[in-house]
């Protein structure tokens, strides 16, 4: 198999702050580090579990950076730099390549819900933007509009967009993508990696890698190997570390909460209007990975 663009077990990375809610660049670096250390060849950065919507462009750039410094070379760094607003997320997708990123992710537009024009011109706009390539990433659990396979089919023929990351848990969908266009896909949705990639996806960007990378860097390697047997158990052993993370509050509170008591970053902070974790979910969390072999 050639080698994706981006890698393929890719970890959506958390943004650490401090204690008071401030940038915390130093632990940022610190993170990135040990994610490639354990099994990550690539990085997205500032996405939906790197709080993007609380983050200035300036911070947003000063991440970026750091992260390009801490793993460019080792890793593929892609910037989250999508919005609702084409404009503004065009001119940040300039800055973002500017900071030497290697790609850009772009979500939907998300609460102007615009029909499927909409979404292909936005989309083209940015992608017309730079010169870096695209992955494309379809959640409509948070966007409320889905990219329609024919948008999809419309959208891959433009040089600069490459890949999808794939949330929209239609299956069918999927395989449209995969069977009419030569988008690399990868799974969005931590528990559909195995069956994704089962129809021809590359790999996972994924919250629950913060936690389990050398697993999922197993389960990715192994079904590009077509040894499924593998791969089928490896995905039996994340099942309750990903309901750990993304089952009992929202993603990245569990990833950074986790990172936490792992010792990894020094503090599980968020923005709001996210809020940390209770002492219930706390207990339910631990409950989970106990189950899947990770006691803190």
């Amino acid at each position: 198999m050639t080698e994706p663009i981006f890698g393929t077990m890719v970890p959506a990375m958390v943004t650490p702050f401090t204690d008071d809610g401030e940038l915390d660049l130093e632990a940022t670096q610190t993170l990135a580090e040990h994610l490639v250390s354990n099994g990550a060849d690539g990085l997205v950065v500032t996405g939906t579990t790197g709080e993007t919507s609380t983050l200035t462009d300036d911070e947003n750039i000063q991440v970026f950076e750091a992260v390009v410094e801490a793993v460019g070379g080792r890793a593929k760094v892609v910037a989250g730099t999508g919005m609702n607003d084409t404009a503004h997320s065009a001119h940040l997708s300039q800055r973002a390549q500017a900071a030497g990123v290697d790609g850009l992710l772009l979500v939907t537009p998300y609460y102007n819900k615009p029909n499927q024009a909409g979404i292909q011109a936005h989309f083209e706009h940015i992608a017309s933007a730079t010169d870096l390539p695209i992955m494309l990433y379809d959640i409509p659990g948070r966007s409320v509009m889905p990219i329609e396979p024919d948008t999809l089919m419309t959208l891959s023929k433009h040089p600069n967009i490459v890949a999808l990351k794939d949330a929209k848990s239609d299956y069918q969908s999927t395989t449209l993508v995969l069977a009419n266009t030569d988008l690399t896909v990868y799974s969005g949705d931590d528990g559909l990696t195995l069956p994704l990639m089962a129809a021809g996806a590359v790999g996972v960007v994924s919250v629950t890698g913060h936690v389990a990378p050398r697993t999922y860097r197993e389960l990715v390697d192994a079904a590009n190997a077509g040894d499924f047997a593998t791969a089928r158990q490896k995905h039996f052993e994340l099942d309750p570390i990903q309901r750990a993370v993304m089952t009992h509050v929202q993603g990245a509170v569990a990833a950074k909460t986790v990172l936490a008591w792992q010792g990894i970053i020094p503090s599980a902070r968020v923005r709001l209007p996210l809020v940390g974790v209770t002492d219930d979910e706390a207990a339910l969390i631990k409950t989970d990975l106990a189950e899947g072999g990770i006691t803190l």
